[in-house]
């Protein structure tokens, strides 16, 4: 029996948990509903493997040279209205000691440097609820292999 109604299709993001001393990598940025944040994130683009789109989203909006080693996890959530369903992948990574540049994406306000405690009194103006339970799940040690995570695009 064929398929009658579109196929239900998720936004595909990525995001970054960076930690240096204690303290979290965040982003504040503009968003619908006033200033946010949030993790480096954004879309997974077309032609992009998820570690390249990953390396590129904390790039473009703190400006760090990212580079992942782990999968903290995967997270599913909703837009506020409902009209949009997100799958994160998360990953965890290491960044130079400087950025290498400071041209950040249209609406990132400031890449900044924040403590756990930091973070969690803020979550009033958090992007979302994955902000929060990535942060715990870090704190928590969940780690995930990166050999997990395979792209078998161009293999034929």
């Amino acid at each position: 029996m064929p398929h009658r109604e579109p196929i239900w299709t998720p936004h595909a993001t990525v995001a970054a948990l960076i930690e240096r001393d204690g303290k979290y990598l965040m982003v504040r940025e503009h968003a619908r509903n006033g200033i946010r944040l949030n993790q480096p994130a954004g879309h997974w683009e077309a032609g992009e493997t998820l570690l390249d789109a990953c390396a590129r989203e904390v790039l473009e909006e703190s400006g760090y040279e990212f580079t992942p080693t782990a999968l903290l996890g995967i997270y599913v959530s909703d837009k506020d209205d409902k009209s949009v369903t997100y799958l994160r992948l998360t990953f965890i990574g290491t960044v130079g000691d400087a950025p290498i540049h400071t041209e950040l994406d249209e609406g990132i306000i400031e890449a900044v440097w924040l403590t756990f405690d930091e973070v969690m009194a803020q979550a009033s103006i958090h992007r979302n609820p994955i902000v929060a339970q990535c942060l715990r799940d870090y704190v928590a040690g969940q780690r995930l292999d990166l050999a997990l995570v395979k792209d078998l695009r161009g293999l034929v």
